[in-house]
């Protein structure tokens, strides 16, 4: 038992002091690196045809979801990838264009949050108060939002990329 507690020590601080090795789980994403953003034309859709199914008698009298309102960020600033057991979290910082963003969130960009070609992609976006002002203070326009992932939504993912307006974040497995 002494033997097994000794081995399991020696290879753990061996596995922590390797900085740049790929078996280390603290290194399995790197820091986030800034982007240009490729511009998208938006899709229209006929707002007659609905897109939610209809619910059972249980949900008829539950509170309806409100549609989000936001819209992406001016620029994402930081991008941090977390090992945590069982997954990762995704935290994300930004800075928006006008005063007291809110309602902040990592909006994922591919349908159902899949991989597309091992490159998962979520957009920070918040949504604007009716009066808001442009101001310099970055401080006031400054926004975090973070989503956890499990290992089974990082199955197949190798880069996680997080875009605003201006610039895009990514993070890539070592």
């Amino acid at each position: 038992m002494r033997l097994l507690t000794t081995s399991v020590l020696i290879a753990t601080l061996g596995l922590s002091a390797c900085g740049e090795s790929r078996l280390n789980p603290v290194n399995w994403f790197g820091n986030g690196r800034s982007q240009p953003v490729a511009q998208t034309t938006t899709v229209e859709t006929n707002p007659l045809i609905p897109t939610e199914e209809r619910g059972n008698l249980f949900t008829v009298f539950g509170r309806r979801d409100v549609e989000y309102t936001g819209a992406p960020v001016d620029q994402v600033t930081e991008l941090v990838i977390e090992r945590v057991p069982g997954g990762a979290i995704v935290r994300a910082a930004g800075v928006a264009s006008y005063d007291g963003p809110f309602g902040v969130q990592l909006t994922p960009v591919n349908e159902d949050a899949e991989p597309v070609d091992g490159v998962l992609t979520y957009r920070l976006e918040a949504e604007r108060p009716r009066d808001a002002g442009r101001t310099t203070a970055t401080q006031v326009r400054t926004v975090n939002a973070a989503v956890r992932l499990t290992d089974r939504d990082l199955a197949g993912v190798k880069t996680i990329r997080v875009e605003g307006v201006r610039n895009a974040q990514t993070s890539a497995r070592r």
